[in-house]
């Protein structure tokens, strides 16, 4: 197993599949379930101990609201944490990035943007590249297809300025 993603509710789903999706991208292996900080903490860490110990090498967490499933995770291990805020009915999801992105010194966790799911996988695509050639070069390969696609915005636009 290279990532491990732990949702802290269900309702999180949609974001999940996201992550699935992009770590599809570069073929990188995953797995995926629910435990919350606040109802199965006892549950989360031993999860994540178990996680490590068979391979896991990057751990995305989702979560709204409070957002404490990246830092307890984070607590409990020393493989980076990569956190997705969850959208919310309070302020669109600011609390849920600010409850991500403000960890004590000493805890990190990545954060990426509200619902930013596809981004969180590319992110943990991006850390395995370190050590794995193959995702290396797929990386590369997605980097250059958006470099193609900006090209071709841009010849449509000179198009649609020329009328």
């Amino acid at each position: 197993m290279k990532v491990s993603i732990i949702m802290g509710s269900y309702s999180d789903k949609d974001i999940a599949f996201d992550v699935i999706g992009a770590l599809k991208m570069f073929d990188v292996p995953y797995d995926v379930v629910v435990y919350s900080a606040h109802r199965t903490p006892d549950e989360v860490v031993e999860y994540v101990k178990k996680q490590e110990a068979e391979g896991t090498e990057v751990f995305v967490s989702i979560a709204g609201k409070a957002a404490h499933l990246g830092g307890v995770i984070a607590a409990h291990t020393t493989r980076p944490v990569i956190g997705v805020p969850g959208k919310t009915s309070v302020g669109g999801g600011m609390d849920s990035l600010l409850s991500t992105v403000q960890m004590p010194s000493g805890v990190p966790v990545a954060t990426v943007a509200i619902n930013g799911g596809k981004n969180a996988g590319i992110l943990a695509a991006q850390i395995l590249s370190v050590g794995d050639e193959a995702i290396k070069e797929k990386l590369l390969a997605y980097k250059k297809q958006l470099q193609e696609d900006v090209a071709v915005m841009n010849q449509k636009l000179e198009e649609d300025l020329r009328g």
